[in-house]
């Protein structure tokens, strides 16, 4: 299912979207023209938790934004907008979708590629992820969300190091400095992360959403954040989803000193999806 660019399929509540865009998976407006309607059947879906973006190409997760278009673009007199652009704003509606979003980095992710993967909630690579980040050397600046999310992400001299420098990280380093969250066998990489995504989409929908606006509300303040979670955590109190999985929880042995001690993962495995 999908467009000729993402194509996805839907299993356990994880939809599996492959990048597939020849001759290079370039980042442009076909790339951004099929990631809106695919956000929005993904997010009507209120069977999918997790969305998993791969990619159909050996070399590219996603390349760079392309340079023919952006030289297209107009020079002179600019006038400031208050809006971001169409890429960076599209991004950010990945980041802040109710969907968690994981990235699998089996290759090159730079430019525009990098900075779609960093805006996604969690990166996974193998051995021959490669990002970067390669405007500043083209005359110009991460554009489509890079300048502004790689200091949250990985602090503010990192994020300066590689944006300025336009070097390579590979995966070692880009784990090391969290640009990866996990580094995993390139044989094993598909199934590491789909074991993961369906735990993850084993989990309450309403609390998924929760989580991911309570946190991103906590990075901006953490007084706010607080309040938000409050509110969040009175919320799904009252709308009674945790029952079950709570009464499930107590009949496996939790909060008892033998179930918590000798057989907590197997308790919380086993409290099962609610769908």
């Amino acid at each position: 299912m999908g467009s000729r660019v993402l194509r996805h399929d839907v299993t356990d509540g994880v939809a599996e979207v492959v990048i597939n865009h020849p001759a290079t998976n370039l980042l442009d407006g076909a790339f951004l023209g099929a990631l809106a309607p695919l956000l929005d059947a993904l997010e009507r879906d209120a069977a999918v938790r997790v969305v998993v973006f791969t990619s159909a190409d050996p070399d590219f997760f996603l390349m760079h934004g392309d340079v023919h278009g952006i030289l297209a673009m107009p020079t002179g007199a600019y006038t400031p907008t208050t809006e971001p652009n169409v890429a960076a704003a599209m991004f950010e509606r990945v980041r802040r979708s109710r969907l968690v979003s994981i990235g699998v980095l089996d290759g090159a992710a730079r430019g525009g590629g990098a900075e779609f993967l960093t805006a996604l909630d969690l990166r996974y690579g193998s051995e021959r992820a490669v990002l970067g980040q390669p405007e500043v050397a083209m005359g110009i600046l991460p554009g489509a969300g890079g300048t502004a999310r790689l200091p949250r992400l990985l602090g503010r001299s990192r994020a300066l190091d590689v944006i300025l420098s336009g070097r390579d990280v590979d995966a070692d380093e880009a784990l090391r400095i969290g640009w990866l969250d996990a580094v995993v066998p390139s044989d094993d990489l598909a199934a590491t992360v789909g074991a993961f995504a369906r735990r993850l989409a084993s989990m309450p929908a309403d609390a998924i959403a929760a989580v991911k606006r309570v946190v991103d509300v906590s990075l901006e303040s953490l007084e706010h954040g607080l309040v938000a979670e409050t509110d969040a955590f009175g919320a799904l109190i009252a709308a009674g989803g945790h029952t079950a999985r709570m009464q499930r929880f107590l009949a496996a042995g939790g909060q008892t000193r033998e179930g918590e001690t000798a057989r907590w993962n197997a308790i919380v495995d086993g409290l099962g999806d609610d769908r």
